[in-house]
């Protein structure tokens, strides 16, 4: 009897490859597309786009409506978190609580043996893998979904470059447009920049000041929301002859911290919300602050209430409250934690 497979189906390239790789490889496939935000056309679109994948595959393909649950999980939070000063990591929270966990709960449904998306990233069936293709590598923002799926999660792509998935629809007659159609964007509900989803539901535009380190005002601000920390434009320094770097925001009092980049260094990074695929409280792995940068030697300490201290071999920039911070023991996934400061 053929295993069935639910695929997470979007309409862009990765996903239709995965549907077609998995049916040529014998398993029953049904696709899903997932409803997730209300921007106008968007959906219309892609699912128009799911459907011939789905005439072409031969398969059944939905669309479930997860909108109520991913402005609840993702959305909401996304704006609370600018709102308090931190800067929010909506992907890796979308990917715990509903792509492979709402859609998990819909594969149950439709009595689905795995769940398979277009991630590149692979697993070998207790720790989540960095995928082959090393500039596509989706592993961190993975890094929090639940560890007991993981045996039923597929990742076709974990072991193809992208070049080689481009090319692989540009030969099939049917896919051949798939191989140029724009990708989609990073973050699903933000078409341009974050401020401007913000400015849909509050006031960002609010003078402010600029402090130094020892709390003297040194310049102005436009408000604290368009700031990330390590951010060197848009605000103003008095007599300023080097660059400067945003340390700290400050909500409460509508105040940026700023400093020359010699000293936004950190050595230790604290996080809470732990989330380890397999339980311990003190090692030595490598550890990722965002998706792009590189992985740095560390040493991990965890406590029973899921906080940690990340005590790091060499000192980073940029490290921003609200982001992940992601394990790594070479390509294996340890897991990661949520960042709350660093100093």
């Amino acid at each position: 009897m053929k295993k069935k497979v639910l695929v997470g189906m979007s309409g862009g390239i990765d996903s239709t490859v995965t549907a077609k790789l998995l049916r040529d490889a014998g398993y029953e496939v049904e696709g899903v597309y997932m409803r997730l935000h209300d921007k106008s056309g968007y959906h219309e679109e892609n699912f128009e786009q799911v459907r011939k994948v789905a005439d072409y595959l031969g398969i059944e393909v939905s669309m479930i409506d997860l909108s109520e649950a991913f402005e609840k999980a993702v959305y909401l939070p996304f704006i609370e978190s600018y709102r308090e000063g931190f800067t929010p990591n909506p992907c890796a929270v979308c990917n715990r609580f509903i792509k492979f966990g709402k859609m998990m709960e819909y594969a149950d449904e439709v009595g689905a043996d795995y769940l398979a998306t277009g991630h590149y990233v692979r697993h070998d069936g207790t720790y989540l893998l960095e995928a082959k293709d090393k500039s596509k590598d989706q592993s961190y923002f993975l890094f929090d979904i639940d560890k007991r799926i993981v045996p039923r999660l597929l990742f076709p792509l974990g072991e193809w470059m992208k070049e080689d998935v481009k090319a692989y629809a540009a030969e099939i007659e049917a896919l051949r447009h798939f191989a140029t159609r724009k990708e989609s964007n990073e973050i699903c509900f933000v078409e341009t920049t974050y401020v401007d989803v913000l400015k849909e539901h509050m006031n960002i535009d609010m003078p402010g000041e600029v402090l130094d380190t020892e709390g003297n005002v040194i310049g102005h601000h436009k408000g604290y929301m368009h700031y990330t920390i390590g951010k060197r434009r848009g605000f103003f320094v008095r007599g300023a002859q080097v660059p400067h770097y945003v340390k700290e925001i400050r909500p409460e009092t509508n105040q940026i911290v700023v400093t020359t980049q010699d000293t936004l260094l950190a050595t230790k990074i604290f996080i809470e919300r732990s989330h380890l695929m397999e339980e311990r409280n003190s090692f030595a792995c490598h550890v990722k602050i965002r998706y792009r940068t590189k992985p740095i030697r560390c040493h991990v300490e965890i406590d029973s209430q899921k906080r940690g201290v990340i005590h790091l071999e060499e000192p980073v920039y940029g490290v921003a409250a609200g982001q992940a911070a992601v394990f790594y023991d070479g390509e294996r996934v340890l897991g990661g934690g949520w960042i709350t400061g660093s100093n």
